[in-house]
């Protein structure tokens, strides 16, 4: 647990990507396993624990510390595992204890039930120092903030084997914890892992985000157009088991397995194959907007009456695999031919492949762009986000590569807000408020008032966040916890332009209403709130 408690410090000061990228893959070759591959699901958020939560921590350290002393201290932190870390009361008598293995904590995290878990935590916590409390704190809460993505994490791991990171990533959706086999292929003492899953998941692509200027310095007749429609990317994936029989699945963009939520799409799947589409609801032959999507999202029980007045619907983008073939590695057009015969094939309602927009230049598809219902979107243009930009001859390459596929989102909308609440940020963040709760002015019974209508917590830059810092201390009017209150009248205050990609109705807000994907996109000195 110690060595894993020293990778993770370091990894949290170093903020050079190939400094973090040699800690990571010297950690993995001078350490054995399994602990290397337990430290590996950390780092990729592999782990989670059923009974270790957030609340339980903060229970403990309620029963060893001043509770008004820790809710100041943890406002001023930030983060909690480091408050609590910071704060845990040393037991000189549990030092001689030797520091319990990574694999130790991890196997009993997963296995000890949750009224013994408590004792055992604090334990571990008697007996390790502050970083092994803050290392131990990170893994039970899941909550690493060290500046590691997943993506990095299998870079290291490649590199330990001096293979490609994509080679990794291709394989990573068949591995589990502790990932011996992917390790002993690495260093040359197995061979390649394989799995027998009929229906697995496969990394996805992704896009850049484009602006004008970037598909300005391209061959608009090297590539291809599709309309990014409002909805969940999904990957749909079919197979023949051992038996003969076909095993169907659909998972989200990030490999989380999403079936039982829609039966109803499973059942269109009657043909071997994995298809990248788009998760969305489908009335009338109408694309739904994606404020009612969401009442099909995240549900433990599917019922034939949800089904019906939500039912779903996969607009393909792109066919992975047929059959036993995988075509990942054909050119984009080709793939893009055998989808629409596979889609014809399926010759079902509920799949249907998302249509090419038609362009010579790139000025046609800037006006495409910009009127997608003349463009042929036609009575779903309000559910188009913008377009896809890709290769003709491109791959389906796992990651983001720069080059072969490009996003270009149409232009957010943008009003001007009041900045009303603030709030310090988690990680690096801690010692800044960074969380900010903006209104916009309306009608009430006294005349005109401030109602909150969303939070933003990105889109401006270190320097720009130094400054509204400033502002919330200098003019903070009253304080709830962790929360402050900043003076917002009509002569005085903060304003905010906020850019966001829609509207939808709220109960949470006082004002009904709430934005999707808000987030500050300049900072208006200039104008009185």
């Amino acid at each position: 647990m110690n060595r894993f408690a020293e990778l993770l410090d370091r990894l949290a000061y170093e903020p050079g990507r190939n400094a973090k990228l040699r800690l990571i893959t010297e950690y993995l070759r001078a350490t054995p396993d399994p602990e290397r591959g337990w430290a590996l699901a950390a780092l990729t958020g592999a782990l989670s624990f059923k009974h270790a939560k957030a609340g339980m921590i903060r229970g403990l350290i309620a029963e060893r510390t001043d509770p008004a002393l820790f809710a100041l201290s943890y406002d001023y932190v930030g983060d909690l595992s480091e408050t609590v870390a910071l704060m845990w009361p040393a037991d000189p008598t549990q030092k001689s204890r030797s520091a319990p293995t990574l694999s130790e904590v991890v196997q009993t995290l997963s296995t000890l039930g949750k009224a013994q878990l408590p004792a055992q935590i604090a334990r571990w916590l008697d007996g390790l120092d502050e970083t092994g409390r803050w290392a131990l704190l990170k893994l039970v809460t899941g909550a690493l903030r060290i500046g590691v993505s997943a993506r990095l994490a299998k870079t290291a791991v490649a590199a330990l084997g001096n293979r490609q990171s994509d080679e990794i990533e291709v394989l990573w959706p068949g591995l589990t914890p502790p990932y011996l086999d992917l390790f002993a292929r690495l260093e040359g003492r197995a061979e390649k892992p394989s799995t027998r899953d009929p229906a697995p998941f496969r990394p996805p692509m992704l896009a850049h985000a484009a602006e004008e200027p970037d598909l300005a310095a391209l061959n608009a007749e090297d590539y291809l157009a599709e309309w990014k429609w409002d909805g969940i990317r999904v990957q749909a994936s079919a197979g023949h088991d051992e038996h003969g029989d076909l095993v169907a699945r659909l998972y989200s963009r990030t490999g989380e397995e999403i079936s039982r939520s829609f039966p109803d799409l499973l059942a269109a799947l009657r043909l071997p194959c994995a298809i990248d589409g788009e998760l969305l609801i489908m009335r009338e032959a109408r694309v739904q907007s994606f404020n009612v999507l969401q009442q099909r999202l995240n549900r433990k029980s599917v019922t034939p009456k949800l089904m019906a007045e939500f039912p779903a619907h996969l607009r393909a983008y792109d066919l992975l695999a047929q059959g036993d073939e995988d075509l990942r590695n054909r050119p984009f057009s080709e793939r893009r031919e055998r989808l629409q015969a596979l889609v014809t094939g399926l010759n079902d309602p509920r799949i249907d492949i998302s249509p090419l927009v038609p362009f010579k230049t790139w000025s046609d598809l800037t006006a495409a762009r910009a009127d997608p219902a003349s463009a042929g979107a036609g009575a779903d243009a309000e559910a188009v986000e913008g377009v896809m930009v890709k290769r003709r001859d491109a791959a389906y390459v796992p990651g983001r590569p720069k080059g072969p596929w490009w996003k270009w989102k149409r232009d957010p909308m943008v009003i001007d807000a009041v900045l009303m609440y603030a709030q310090r940020g988690h990680g690096k963040r801690s010692s800044y408020y960074s969380d900010y709760t903006f209104g916009v002015w309306s009608k009430g019974e006294t005349g005109e008032e401030l109602v909150p209508v969303g939070k933003a917590y990105f889109g401006f830059t270190d320097e720009e966040l130094i400054q509204i810092d400033r502002f919330v201390r200098r003019n903070t009017v009253d304080r709830f916890g962790p929360v402050r209150e900043v003076v917002h009248e009509p002569k005085s205050g903060l304003v905010l332009e906020v850019a966001f990609e829609g509207l939808q109705r709220s109960t949470r807000h006082k004002s009904g209403i709430a934005m999707r994907f808000p987030r500050i996109s300049r900072l208006r000195w200039d104008k009185p709130p």
